[in-house]
């Protein structure tokens, strides 16, 4: 009875009543690249090598901030799948790196998620008191993939800094999640006129040129992969 109730209330700006979608599973996998005996070439900045846990999942992705024809505001970045239905499709929020965010008018309701209603491909605001209000066509988004680092995954790369006489600098660094940790970041000098293999933490790579802007390597480890 109250929903009914908040729903008339509210008729003004609400499209429908209805519950938060979760019935879509992202998915999660293990990289670890480039492939042992690939060879491959990074410029100055570049990843070498890349080891950890990703998660990949369908995204509602804005390339520039829009206003709803309401009060809402939102901002440029992606926005997570979380379900759908026969009629919305539903994207949450994230505190990723790269995520969107949800900005609120003074007389709005707080908003949790946002939808895409398939119909006319309008965008509403989804509130915590599960109704879609304020929607809009025509807002410029994209559906895409979103990659990122897994929120509890260990990331670890190489990464590569550049060449100064015979030697090399490469840069390691490992992630907790999408988060660098200084902590354990370090770069270490490697000269190749001892020797054209270099390695670290387990990694090992056979380096076939350098100069101060590019790197041609094979891998013949990744970490503590064989």
């Amino acid at each position: 009875m109250y929903k009914t109730l908040v729903c008339v209330a509210m008729s003004f700006a609400v499209v429908g009543c209805a519950t938060p979608l979760t019935n879509y599973q992202p998915t999660i996998q293990k990289i670890s690249e480039p492939p042992i005996n690939s060879v491959n070439e990074a410029y100055v900045g570049d990843r070498m090598l890349s080891q950890g846990i990703v998660t990949e999942r369908e995204a509602l992705y804005f390339p520039v901030t829009q206003k709803t024809s309401f009060q809402h505001t939102i901002q440029q970045g992606y926005y997570p799948k979380r379900g759908e239905d026969a009629e919305y499709i539903q994207y949450g929020i994230s505190n990723e790196s790269g995520a969107g965010k949800i900005i609120d008018g003074p007389l709005s309701d707080p908003t949790q998620s946002v939808t895409l209603r398939k119909s006319d491909n309008a965008i509403c605001m989804f509130t915590i008191y599960n109704m879609n209000v304020d929607c809009k066509t025509g807002l410029d988004f994209k559906q895409r993939n979103w990659t990122t680092a897994d929120a509890n995954s260990f990331q670890q790369t190489l990464i590569y800094n550049g060449k100064v006489g015979s030697k090399v600098n490469i840069g390691y660094r490992e992630f907790s999640g999408d988060m660098a940790r200084p902590a354990f970041s370090n770069a270490v000098e490697y000269d190749l006129d001892d020797s054209r293999q270099i390695g670290y933490k387990g990694a090992l790579l056979d380096i076939i040129d350098a100069n101060n802007q590019m790197i041609k390597y094979k891998v013949l480890k990744n970490f503590n992969t064989q």
